[in-house]
């Protein structure tokens, strides 16, 4: 076992810091899973609006119209589902910011938690930003892909400062161990953004007068559906590495919980595909995807340090 001792400093706290209680890296991590939490929320949220239809259901932006901020009766269910997830916007930002003034208010200071904290707290504006272009471009489906891709970033660096802020050891893990977490990452990721893709070239566009990207859908589903085989393949044999190698017991059961989830992110996927893609299943696969690039970055943090 070798303990990984990040670089560690102390100051004087002073001025408005003064003001922030002192958190210890339980408070941290309680913090990390609210980021989470609500990150998996706005992208489910993010896809109610897709799949009704109401991407242009405030069709302005930032104000929900021209004129007011708040939607109007006119607008209908559309208007009230794309309020909403505006507004959860909000909460992920609010739980971002407090993460961040948690992170930078803990001593002795952590650097390396704060650079992983201020980048997740800088991904929900630029989240916003984007959101807005979006809307004014009409949900260009290039646009939209990005806005959504935005989520797993802010979860990917969240679960990575979780990771970071343990005090336990991390253990000696053979090299093929480390291959394949790192091939998930890869995998997950590439599953992940292919899986845009194919949204932006199939029917639920966010509003029915909105384009399409131009690829043919049943090309880009097989390409994906083949990338959620690879990925199969490769997190079996992570966990089959990880039970005859020397590794650590939480590795263990991350690695059978990311099959698990694949497994059944693989049945929901091609259910959805079968069944002409049902809103509700569709969602559930939104939602499968978040948990999965949340356990994968847990996997490759949780990968150790190579064995001597």
């Amino acid at each position: 076992m070798t303990t990984e001792t990040p670089p560690q400093e102390t100051e004087p706290v002073s001025g408005f810091w003064r003001l922030v209680p002192e958190p210890s890296l339980d408070v941290v991590r309680r913090w990390g899973w609210a980021s989470i939490v609500v990150n998996i929320g706005i992208v489910v949220t993010g896809g109610l609006v897709r799949l009704t239809g109401s991407g242009l259901g405030c069709p302005t932006w930032p104000s929900c119209t021209d004129d007011s901020y708040v939607p109007h009766a006119a607008l209908g269910i559309h208007g009230a589902i794309e309020f909403t997830n505006r507004m959860l916007g909000f909460v992920v930002a609010i739980v971002a910011i407090l993460t961040w003034l948690v992170v930078m208010r803990y001593r002795p200071i952590r650097r390396d938690l704060r650079r992983l904290a201020t980048a997740a707290a800088l991904g929900v504006p630029l989240q916003g930003v984007i959101g807005g272009i979006s809307v004014l471009t009409g949900l260009n489906p290039w646009i939209v892909s990005a806005h959504f891709l935005v989520s797993p970033v802010i979860i990917t660096l969240t679960v990575a400062m979780m990771r970071r802020s343990r005090t336990s050891p991390y253990p000696h893990t053979p090299p093929v161990v480390r291959a394949l977490a790192t091939a998930a990452v890869v995998a997950v990721w590439l599953t992940v953004a292919l899986g845009t893709i194919v949204t932006g070239a199939g029917p639920h566009s966010g509003d029915p007068e909105t384009g399409r990207n131009g690829f043919d859908p049943e090309l880009v589903s097989q390409l994906h559906s083949d990338v959620v085989f690879g990925l199969l393949g490769i997190s079996i044999a992570l966990v089959i590495a990880t039970r005859v190698t020397a590794t650590s017991r939480t590795l263990r059961k991350l690695a059978a919980w990311l099959l698990a989830i694949e497994v059944l992110q693989g049945a929901v996927g091609f259910t959805q595909y079968f069944t002409g893609l049902p809103w509700g299943v569709v969602l559930v696969h939104m939602f499968l995807a978040g948990l999965l690039i949340a356990l994968v970055t847990a996997v490759y943090g949780e990968r150790g340090t190579p064995a001597t």
